[in-house]
């Protein structure tokens, strides 16, 4: 019963990977399910064999590196007050250089205009290029009608 022993090696490959978490044991180990599953239907020792190795190149050679560069990125989804950045406000109080308020995620918050020459007024529309503490800096978009 050759399948057998391809579950055995699939079963010390994942063991390694457990260990090493590189992502090629357990590719191997994978591989060595398939060589198994080749052999549960009878197949010969040559095709199990074949079997393994293609599974193998593919995990190692096509699903590892896709793998990585997925794991390398930076997550997606910001919180706290990174998320508030890019989203639109309304101006509650002038806004310049020096300070002001506005309306941001129903919330008030301090501001002071990106552009220190510029002076938003009251209604103004404007989007949170960055946040400094608990300082929204801000640039207007347009005024509301």
């Amino acid at each position: 019963m050759p399948w057998i022993a391809w579950l055995v090696l699939a079963a010390a490959l994942g063991v390694a990977e457990f260990f090493t978490l590189t992502l090629a044991f357990g590719l191997l180990a994978a591989a060595a399910v398939v060589a198994a599953v080749v052999a549960g239907i009878g197949a010969p020792f040559l095709l199990q064999v074949l079997s393994f190795a293609a599974a193998s190149a593919v995990g190692v050679l096509v699903v590892r590196p896709i793998a990585h560069r997925h794991m390398k990125q930076p997550p997606v989804v910001r919180d706290g007050s990174d998320a508030l950045i890019g989203q639109r406000a309304v101006v509650v109080e002038e806004v310049t250089a020096l300070g002001g308020l506005i309306k941001l995620s129903g919330e008030q918050w301090s501001a002071r205009a990106l552009d220190e020459s510029q002076s938003i007024p009251v209604g103004a529309l404007v989007d949170v290029m960055e946040i400094e503490g608990a300082t929204a800096i801000v640039y207007p978009r347009e005024l509301l009608p």
